[in-house]
Formats: structure tokens, C-alpha cells, sequence
């Protein structure tokens, strides 16, 4: 990939690791074990190790189950809260061509804005949708975040500037919804009776 593309693929990356650190970390493995697509410098090539993907494959696994259920998923948020933007900054800082014009430690500042910038958007949405559905949307908003997260990986993989582009959108459209949910609920907290 040349510079732009690989920012590009950098920042879809990162961005999917806001919804689900596990998903594009899995992908970029993946991809970079069993194709030329992506080369991983040392020492992110770590991720085409098979006791590695092993290992995040089973905690996709159970990032996908623990975020359905509800109680958990309030914990796993706050573990994700951590998690998220570290892989967003792997993520990120991985992505060779980037380096090449980017100092390492700016590019993974980068990831962990980006990613960290995701996921919070999605943990102020989270109370939001407990209070206005008693939970019962939490289920079927994780399987949104795990599909846009793996589209955004795949995208970010193949076609970097639509991931680029979907990110955007996607960054725009939660602050919007965010921002409308929170006002929505406000003005029925204030309501009298």
C-alpha cells in the first residue's frame, strides 16, 4: 500500500478497534499471515503468530457473548474502555507505510485517539439505550458494533478509502445520534410528573 492508503487503512482500522478491539486485530493477522496484502514490521508481525490469533480469536469470542448479556456487558464495556484503544493504536502503528512518514509513537497516538474517540461515543450511547429500552436493545446494538466493526476491518484491508470515508460517516452520525438521545433523555428527566 503507498502512504495515503496505508493512513487511510490505518484509521479504519483503528476505528473498528473503537467497536471491537478483537475483530480488526484478527483480520490484520489474518490477512497478513496467509496473503501479501498487509506486512507487519517487526514488532506488530507478533499478530501472524498462531498462538496469537488463537488467543484473539477466543477473546472474540467471548467479547461477542459477554457483550450481549446484560450486566456483563456494563463490565466488559469498562474492560473494553482499556483494551480499545491500545488495539487501536497497534492497529494503527502497524500499518507499514505510515511509519515510514510518521514517527512510531505519533501513530500510535493517533490509534488511540481514534479508537478511544469510538468506543466512548459507543459507551455514552450504551446507558442511553439501557434507560430508554431497559436493556433490551443492548444486544442488538453490540451485534451493529460487531458487524460495523468488522466491515470497517475489511474495508480498512481492501478498500482503505471507503473505510476511511465509512469512518467519517460513521464518527459524524454517532455524535449526532449521541447528542439528539442525550437531549431526548434530558427533557424527560426535567418533565414534571
Amino acid at each position: 500500500m503507498d502512504g495515503f492508503a496505508s493512513l487511510f487503512s490505518a484509521f479504519g482500522l483503528a476505528s473498528a478497534a473503537g467497536f471491537n478491539a478483537y475483530v480488526p486485530l484478527l483480520t490484520v493477522g489474518l490477512v497478513a499471515r496467509y496473503t501479501d496484502l498487509i506486512r507487519l514490521a517487526e514488532p506488530f508481525d507478533v499478530l501472524t503468530q498462531p498462538w496469537v490469533l488463537g488467543a484473539i480469536a477466543v477473546l472474540a469470542v467471548v467479547d461477542f457473548i459477554a457483550d450481549k448479556i446484560p450486566a456483563v456487558d456494563t463490565v466488559w464495556h469498562g474492560v473494553g474502555a482499556m483494551v480499545s484503544p491500545v488495539a487501536g493504536a497497534v492497529l494503527f502503528a502497524s500499518q507499514q507505510n505510515v511509519l515510514s512518514d510518521m514517527h512510531p509513537a505519533i501513530a500510535a497516538i493517533a490509534g488511540l485517539v481514534v479508537a478511544g474517540g469510538f468506543h466512548g461515543s459507543r459507551a455514552a450511547a450504551r446507558p442511553i439505550s439501557t434507560a430508554a429500552t431497559g436493556g433490551v436493545a443492548n444486544p442488538v446494538l453490540s451485534l451493529v458494533e460487531d458487524v460495523l466493526s468488522g466491515l470497517l476491518s475489511l474495508l480498512a484491508v481492501f478498500l482503505p478509502f471507503i473505510a476511511f470515508g465509512v469512518a467519517g460517516l460513521v464518527a459524524v452520525l454517532l455524535i449526532v445520534a449521541v447528542a439528539r438521545a442525550r437531549r431526548v433523555w434530558m427533557e424527560r428527566r426535567t418533565r414534571p410528573g
